[in-house]
């Protein structure tokens, strides 16, 4: 700070971040926007703030509180929840600044995601018919959440993956696929978190994994259990926040579809067998529409209808890895669970094209080591949505 002009600038434009959310006292712990970081270099002003993705933020100056008086810099609309705002320092010894949120866009859905509505659910195998880690079910409150509506695909993993290779990302594996719009699979979870981050970065957004708890150093090589910033970009979703959107908005049914509790090839690509009364499709062994004699026999995704969310393949065609680590649930209800802190298993969901009908239950849970891959393990996308938003069934 080079004179005591710019000292009042920055001692007051950090009471402004403090004190005030939308033009009201800020409590302890307040929804965002939030200024997070003031830094003056000279005479340029830059602004670091805590916001929620697709939100319209108003950067607003003053020289003397509790008036009317603030002044619009500019409007800027976030594209994660991290904003930034830079600019010349507007005349006066003394200012103070503020960012309120005056919007929200409606179009804040990021391009392919569907937006999982915050609400409860009953979490767990609601038929007790399946392993003793699928039960007690019990009820969870998850916050808002976009979803891929597809699985990755081949085609927007090489995409991302092109893009990650000439900026400091490595992999373990670089993915197969039966073509560009079949999933991606034969990567293993250390590879889809570090995607990931790949993918956010290379739309702009702030990554999500780290490999400090500090959360400075971007989580692009290696085998790690990552450091978790959940309110930015791309990432894989928890245990809760998949059933929940597989169960489309209805609870008490075995398969992501609410007319009827049994499954078939003209719902989903799975291993068919008799031996279970719930699976009732008039063709056995692997769906013909998709069993070409080349292992594996995915299918292009959204080949079948989708849930009452509109994702689509949430049973059948490749298990799809989530965030936790394999553990017992609790009876107690939960809000936004991430699973145990540590173990050797993550934990997937959704069953896949070789195997059988329970495991397109909504309760199933596997678990396999972070280093595993195989031809029938994909994955889809996660990222937090505002608090703000809302829609369809809960």
């Amino acid at each position: 700070m080079s004179d005591k002009s710019d000292f009042w600038r920055w001692f007051y434009a950090g009471l402004a971040g403090l004190l005030f959310l939308g033009g009201a006292p800020l409590k302890a712990m307040a929804d965002p926007p939030v200024i997070t970081a003031i830094n003056i270099q000279g005479a340029v002003l830059r602004l670091d703030f805590a916001t929620v993705s697709g939100a319209t933020n108003s950067i607003e100056t003053c020289s003397v509180l509790g008036g009317s008086n603030w002044l619009t810099l500019t409007n800027l609309v976030a594209t994660d929840a991290h904003g930034v705002f830079s600019g010349p320092l507007p005349a006066g010894a003394r200012q103070f600044y503020r960012v309120r949120q005056v919007g929200l866009s409606s179009s804040s859905t990021p391009p392919g995601m569907v937006l999982i509505p915050r609400g409860s659910f009953q979490m767990g195998d609601e038929f007790n018919e399946g392993a003793g880690w699928e039960v007690p079910v019990h009820s969870v409150y998850v916050s808002p959440v976009f979803m891929d509506k597809y699985e990755v695909t081949k085609g927007l993993w090489d995409q991302v993956l092109a893009w990650a290779l000439t900026n400091g990302y490595s992999f373990d594996n670089l993915g197969s696929g039966k073509a560009p719009t079949h999933p991606v699979q034969s990567i293993n979870w250390f590879d889809m978190v570090k995607w990931c981050n790949a993918r956010s970065e290379s739309e702009g957004r702030k990554p999500a994994y780290y490999a400090d708890s500090g959360l400075t150093q971007v989580y692009k090589t290696g085998q790690r259990a990552p450091a978790v910033d959940w309110s930015a970009g791309y990432r894989l979703p928890t245990e809760a926040e998949w059933e929940k959107a597989s169960r489309g908005g209805v609870d008490g049914h075995r398969f992501p579809w609410s007319d009827v509790d049994t499954i078939s090839h003209a719902q989903a690509n799975y291993f068919s067998d008799p031996s279970f009364a719930y699976d009732i499709s008039p063709t056995r062994g692997f769906n013909p529409a998709f069993d070409d004699g080349v292992m594996p026999f995915t299918s292009p995704v959204g080949s079948f209808a989708p849930n009452g969310y509109g994702l689509y393949d949430t049973a059948g065609n490749v298990w799809e890895w989530c965030w936790d680590y394999a553990g017992p649930y609790s009876s107690d209800p939960q809000t936004d669970p991430q699973g145990p802190l540590g173990g050797d298993t993550r934990v997937g969901r959704g069953g896949n094209w070789n195997y059988y009908a329970e495991h397109c239950r909504n309760g199933y849970r596997y678990g396999n080591p972070p280093n595993y891959s195989a031809t029938n393990i994909g994955f889809r996308c996660a990222m937090s949505a505002p608090k703000q938003a809302q829609g369809g069934r809960n």
